[in-house]
């Protein structure tokens, strides 16, 4: 039985890096708009990564026109995600960065990772 599900499951997407909360993202996405295909980028920070196997997926919050802030989920297998670009990695000591919903400005300014 595993063997069939195996053989449903689909396959890892090669483009998308190691990525943790808190990192500045830019996801490159396709948009299909009737018989056009384009690459959209949304650019903002990972607020959760959800590790479910093939269900895993990742929520990217940034902040639109007049301060609106903008969330999105994305699946990590998913074939319309064209390419995740890391920016830059960010110190936080929690996994779900769900606080940087109430923070604008300066207080929701995250530290950055500094590589040795």
């Amino acid at each position: 039985m595993s063997e069939i599900l195996k053989s449903l499951a689909a396959p890892v997407n090669a483009n998308i890096p190691d990525i943790g909360p808190g990192d500045v993202v830019s996801v490159h996405v396709r948009i299909k708009e009737g018989d056009r295909e384009r690459i959209q980028e949304f650019k903002g920070t990972i607020l959760r990564v959800n590790r479910g196997g093939q269900n895993s997926s990742f929520t990217v919050r940034r902040l639109a026109s007049n301060g609106v802030g903008v969330e999105r989920t994305f699946l990590l297998r998913s074939p319309l995600v064209d390419k995740v670009v890391v920016e830059r990695h960010s110190h936080v000591r929690r996994a779900k960065l769900y606080f940087l919903r109430e923070r604008t400005g300066k207080k929701a300014r995250l530290k950055q990772k500094i590589k040795n």
